[in-house]
């Protein structure tokens, strides 16, 4: 997909070709499928093994705007290392001196409700949740904040950020 319009010349014959690319192709690629990707979970200190859990990400790139969401269920043979969470972004985030935060929902018991933040120049995002049931303060997900997590668990993230290309 091109970022800006094609510059016309004076007596160019417009043709069915140029149309299709400058038009079509444009508007195909707007409404186009959400493409799959396979996000990496990494943890601050020693990484996670998704064992028998699922991870998917699928996301949707329209120009330099990249909307995107990660899926992570836990299995019985998942282990959950240890530190802050983070999971691979599809794009690198431009550095525009802004930080991105999306939506988190954590599935385990009851939903914990949180974000995930994109640094600038960042290749990852970090899921953020408040650090219990009566606090609005954050801390970053790990396998025991803001619950012990277990087989079964969920975590959902959508988010959408500018990308560096």
């Amino acid at each position: 997909m091109t970022f800006g319009p094609r510059t016309w010349n004076a007596g160019e014959t417009v043709t069915d070709t140029m149309m299709n690319v400058e038009i079509r192709d444009q508007f195909n690629e707007i409404f186009a499928a959400w493409t799959s990707y396979t996000p990496t979970w990494t943890a601050a200190t020693t990484n996670p093994v998704l064992g028998n859990g699922t991870l998917v990400g699928r996301y949707l790139k329209v120009g330099r705007t990249c909307t995107a969401h990660i899926n992570l269920v836990t299995g019985s043979t998942t282990t959950y290392g240890s530190g802050i969470y983070s999971f691979a972004l599809p794009f690198a985030s431009a550095n525009a001196g802004a930080t991105y935060i999306g939506h988190a929902h954590l599935l385990a018991g009851p939903r914990w409700l949180g974000q995930i933040v994109i640094s600038p120049n960042a290749t990852v995002g970090g899921p953020y949740f408040p650090t219990n049931a009566t606090t609005v303060n954050a801390a970053g997900l790990s396998g025991s904040s803001p619950v012990t997590l277990a087989s079964g668990h969920q975590l959902r993230c959508t988010f959408t950020y500018e990308t560096a290309s």
